[in-house]
């Protein structure tokens, strides 16, 4: 990979983490705010619903924070790009769609297909 590539994927990743971690402000800043009362219980509950269903998502973008973070790691160690499995290099394209992969599409595959067969 070359050092255009390189400072490609390094300025996405540094924007991803950017644009997660200003979410994650923006999720505590909300439910710290003042507390409403809501005279029907229906209302309330669908409060409670929607967040509960924002901080499903918080968690999963907290998770995609440390992979964000690991892969500008892997970036700063010459690493980004190389399959953990295999050692070959990771498609450009393939990174394009997700800049956070460890693994090349074959290696991937096989990884899925092994856990599908043990119903993982």
């Amino acid at each position: 990979m070359n050092k255009k590539d390189i400072n490609f994927f390094k300025e996405l990743l540094h924007e991803r983490l950017e644009e997660l971690l200003s979410h994650a402000g923006e999720t505590v800043s909300g439910m710290t705010e003042q507390k409403e009362t809501f005279p029907d219980p229906t209302d309330r509950a669908a409060l409670e619903s929607d967040r509960n269903f924002m901080l499903r998502i918080r968690d999963r973008e907290h998770k995609l924070i440390k992979k964000v973070k690991k892969a500008l790691d892997r970036i700063e160690s010459d690493t980004f790009g190389i399959c953990d499995k295999c050692g070959e290099y990771i498609s450009i394209e393939r990174l394009k769609a997700r800049p956070v992969t460890t693994q090349c599409i074959d290696c991937k595959t096989k990884e899925e297909a092994f856990e599908k067969a043990l119903g993982i």
